[in-house]
């Protein structure tokens, strides 16, 4: 006898063997604590760049929200719940856009690419909440004459360096931009209809982050650098890398590095239309 799919449970590819365990679906006698896990060492740099460069990597629907300020963040986490204590690396490059809809309308963070150095979340990610995620070598961020340093690659080429430098202690409330949250596209291919789309919704990670607890905030200068490749440099994502490249750093926008506790699963993401 076939299976059938279990209503309110999560599945992913290979759907045959029963509910698919993750961030979003633990075994029941896994207990949680969102308000302790994961350890996070955020590290980012922002810098402004062209609008009218910046605004042809926005899908449709989307617009610059003010200034077309890029930010790269390194998020080195570790004491993950769902992982049974075990961590990873993510990259987060966002600028700032309104999505208009047919019924919605949302202004937040514009999340354009995710590297991460574990399989696990990536897989997740994408197909639970449209994350666009790829994977890269991230080091472990290093900090050195009160300097934050951050890298990422691909087998031996580097494509991405950061550093915060100037460090000083910053107020750990500090608030930013009023955000309705963090939006991005999900997109699937159609098999056999080579080009056509069978999948494709904006998602929106609402704000509210209510578990997470800022521990510590620094503030400093910030440097970003892309890295250009070729082809036989990076096969399959040279072209995200050589986009971002070549957006001219008109004016840096300073960097932090921040310390905290705790968050949420995402589960609270949903669809714009």
């Amino acid at each position: 006898m076939s299976y059938r799919f279990e209503a309110g449970r999560i599945y992913r590819m290979p759907t045959h063997f029963g509910p698919a365990p993750g961030p979003r679906q633990t075994p029941d006698d896994v207990v949680l604590d969102p308000k302790r896990s994961p350890r996070r060492l955020s590290v980012a740099a922002s810098f402004l760049t062209d609008p009218v460069l910046l605004e042809q990597h926005l899908p449709e629907g989307f617009t610059l929200a003010g200034e077309a300020v890029v930010t790269v963040e390194f998020h080195h986490m570790t004491d993950i719940d769902w992982l049974a204590g075990r961590g990873y690396t993510m990259i987060w490059v966002s600028w700032p856009a309104t999505f208009t809809g047919r019924q919605d309308r949302a202004t937040g963070k514009f999340l354009a690419v995710v590297w991460e150095n574990l399989a696990d979340p990536i897989i997740t990610g994408r197909d639970e909440i449209g994350h666009p995620k790829l994977y890269a070598e991230i080091t472990e961020p290093r900090r050195w004459n009160e300097t934050q340093i951050c890298t990422a690659g691909w087998m031996g080429f580097r494509f991405l360096e950061l550093e915060v430098s100037q460090l000083r202690d910053a107020d750990p409330n500090q608030q930013g931009a009023a955000s309705d949250g963090t939006l991005m596209l999900k997109y699937t291919p159609r098999t056999g209809a080579w080009g056509e789309t069978d999948l494709c919704q904006v998602t929106l990670t609402p704000a509210a982050d209510p578990d997470k607890h800022i521990g510590q905030r620094q503030a400093g200068a910030g440097t970003v650098r892309f890295h250009k490749a070729s082809w036989s440099d990076l096969p399959t994502m040279h072209h995200v890398v050589n986009a971002l490249a070549a957006l001219p750093v008109l004016e840096a926008r300073g960097g932090a590095v921040t310390l905290s506790r705790g968050g949420k699963s995402y589960r609270d993401q949903r669809v714009l239309v």
